[in-house]
């Protein structure tokens, strides 16, 4: 109870801190020796785990600390993300792949496709891919190379109105992939033609792989969708630094710029991305805008 009184703070300071800096709702209830961490996106959701952690150990809680473990957090995960990346390629052999691309690999960890987890996911269709071509006399490397990278236009965090397969398959062109890996990736889902004998083998095993029994829950991902675009058109207008889709989509927290936004606009933002969510979209119940508008000064003493 010490502890969870200290994560609080005064007034609520240090626990609105946390959520502000995250974007992750913090629930702090009765249950004994408990927080609970609500946010859609598992990225977010890991940095205010470890910097809660970080935070408890160290015993020193308020607004200045937080937003310095928090930043701090993002980059020590953002360095575990490229390890993985890495480590998920030498598991699997395979070598000479883009930083970058090997980076959006160790991401897959917390993404989920359908409610699978989209590394198991791509690693279970790369040995799939693998051994089936080695059934047929193929190029085992560049099977399972095209079956690790099929799924990763689902990693980009921006999404374009395109399809995750053809996304992928720019993603991939542009990390300087073979034409084969290419194919593979951008016909899997039939969007485009098949040209190599590659493709047709990543499509059956992507299709193995999703269809197990349990492996995949429909209703996870059109929520995930839902939670993403309603934050999506709270950033699509001018002064909005970020928002935060909380408690399920009920609530979305949008955080402007003290100089580009007045008070009074900022009144009309709320009323405005209110009155498009109920127009423009479909959702359960009712959703809360709250527009956040921080003033800082801040001067250094010399």
């Amino acid at each position: 109870d010490e502890v969870k009184g200290r994560i609080i703070g005064r007034e609520g300071r240090n626990i609105r801190a946390i959520e502000a800096a995250t974007g992750v709702e913090i629930i702090v209830d009765d249950t004994p020796e408990a927080i609970i961490l609500s946010c859609f996106d598992p990225i977010r959701r890991e940095i205010a785990r470890l910097a809660l952690h970080q935070l408890v150990s160290d015993g020193r809680i308020h607004p200045a600390r937080i937003e310095e473990v928090v930043a701090k957090t993002r980059k020590q995960l953002d360095e575990e993300i490229a390890e993985t990346g890495r480590r998920t390629c030498i598991d699997l052999e395979i070598h000479g792949l883009h930083p970058e691309l090997m980076r959006m690999i160790g991401r897959m960890k917390y993404r989920s496709s359908y409610g699978q987890n989209l590394l198991q996911h791509s690693r279970e269709v790369a040995n799939l891919c693998a051994i089936m071509a080695a059934e047929l006399g193929l190029n085992v490397k560049l099977a399972k190379r095209a079956g690790l990278l099929h799924d990763i236009g689902k990693v980009p965090d921006e999404e374009p109105e395109l399809p995750h397969a053809i996304l992928g398959m720019k993603v991939a062109e542009k990390f300087g992939e073979k034409g084969e890996v290419l194919n593979a990736i951008g016909a899997h889902h039939d969007e485009i033609e098949m040209t190599t004998l590659i493709s047709p083998i990543v499509q059956v095993c992507d299709a193995i792989s999703g269809a197990r029994p349990g492996a995949r829950r429909e209703v996870v991902e059109a929520y995930i969708k839902r939670i993403k675009d309603l934050e999506s058109l709270a950033l699509s207008y001018d002064g909005v630094t970020s928002a935060y889709a909380i408690q399920a989509g009920r609530e979305l927290r949008v955080l402007v710029e003290a100089e580009k936004v007045t008070d009074q606009r900022s009144e009309e933002l709320s009323f405005t991305i209110s009155q498009r969510i109920q127009t423009e979209m479909t959702y359960p119940g009712q959703v809360k805008v709250t527009v956040i508008r921080e003033k800082r000064s801040i001067s250094i003493a010399k």
